[in-house]
């Protein structure tokens, strides 16, 4: 059985090579340094091989959860590899029966569009390992709530209170969607809010103002890759969020403008967001060109420019300069609320700058234009208080 380290430690060769887990499950190592989780089954006296997804984005437990998973389909007669074309291209099964499978993934096409395809791979992954597995192959009609309630109480026993949440949410707009669509009746998950425990609040750890400055004295003197620690003093003085920083292009960049824009599609609110640039800020990413400018990523991976850093490679930076558990990208993000509320700067002007929703769409459109020049100043003194700090 593979462990963590050994997957962390193995390198790219002249030719691609397995290594082995268990039952089946192996580790594809590329040429280029890729690490795709595969694997092998028999199906109807065949051998196949199903790919899982890459590492680290796939965790070595949750390869082996879905492992587990496709075992279960596998016993119960589905064949992963025809349910996985099926799930990409379900308008070559229109004659399937209306199960819930069926019914979530009518749904799941109908919603994707207007999620991201890390989203929505992250939603049909939770369908996949810890739904359909149990209520996949029932007809819509005959699930009832403690059915449903059976399937969700399996995430809570692992902990996993708010998946439980967003899971019970989920499964019930499959229902409302099957009953729009005139195929069910009744909609189980609305009721089984109450049956629930309410999910632990995820705290992510943030600096107060009294460490910013020993934590960027710290990351000043840090001696580890130069691209991480930039993207790190980046991520604290622009309040992106770690997924838009580490895809960002350089072609985001307006130097002239002194704009980085975020598209859509990296969005989670799925609106372009446009961050005014400090002096400190066009000054790191200047001092970044030469360096990774003649590739698109600002970011880059290390063994393969084609790609950007791993989402872990920041948290990696905090751990080394001694601040595991006290600092973290998304907690970037509060410390700047908190130190821009508490010196007085306007809520709206903060709000607009960490790219939080605004309801009121047309109202959103108007604030985003009029608000840039005025978060432009906000954000070169926050900048300039960070130096001081």
């Amino acid at each position: 059985m593979l462990t963590a380290k050994q997957i962390e430690q193995a390198k790219p060769k002249e030719k691609g090579y397995r290594m082995a887990d268990m039952g089946g499950l192996f580790l594809f190592i590329t040429p280029t340094g890729a690490k795709v989780w595969r694997l092998r089954y028999r199906f109807g006296g065949k051998e196949q091989t199903l790919s899982i997804g890459n590492y680290p984005d796939v965790s070595l437990s949750e390869a082996r959860a879905a492992q587990a998973a496709t075992k279960l389909k596998i016993k119960s007669g589905i064949n992963p590899a025809g349910e996985k074309r099926a799930l990409k291209y379900p308008e070559l099964n229109p004659s399937a029966p209306d199960t819930f499978r069926t019914m979530a993934i009518e749904w799941f096409s109908s919603r994707k569009k207007t999620w991201s395809d890390k989203y929505a791979d992250e939603m049909m992954s939770m369908f996949e390992k810890d739904i359909f597995p149990y209520i996949g192959n029932m007809p819509i009609t005959e699930i009832k709530p403690m059915v449903l309630l059976g399937v969700l109480r399996k995430f809570e026993e692992r902990g996993a209170m708010e998946r439980a949440r967003k899971a019970r949410r989920r499964c019930g707009e499959v229902f409302r969607y099957a009953i729009g669509t005139g195929r069910a009746e009744y909609n189980p998950a609305p009721d089984l809010s109450i049956a629930m425990g309410a999910p632990k609040p995820e705290h992510y750890p943030f600096l107060q103002e009294s460490e910013v400055g020993v934590f960027n004295q710290a990351l000043a003197g840090y001696g580890g890759s130069v691209l991480v620690k930039v993207a790190t003093q980046l991520l604290q003085l622009t309040g992106l969020r770690t997924v838009e920083l580490r895809l960002s292009l350089w072609s985001f960049i307006d130097f002239d403008n002194k704009t980085w824009e975020i598209p859509a599609e990296l969005m989670k609110s799925r609106r372009p967001h446009i961050v005014p640039m400090s002096r400190q800020v066009i000054a790191l990413l200047e001092y970044l060109k030469p360096i990774t400018g003649h590739g698109q990523f600002i970011f880059p991976g290390r063994s393969d420019n084609t790609k950007p850093i791993s989402e872990n490679s920041i948290l990696g930076v905090i751990r080394r300069i001694g601040f595991d558990g006290r600092a973290s990208g998304h907690g970037f993000r509060h410390q700047i609320s908190t130190i821009l509320n508490e010196h007085g700067f306007e809520p709206d002007l903060i709000e607009r700058q960490l790219a939080h929703v605004d309801r009121n769409k047309v109202r959103g459109i108007y604030n985003h234009a009029q608000y840039l020049d005025r978060r432009r100043e906000m954000m070169q003194w926050y900048a300039d208080y960070l130096d001081g700090l």
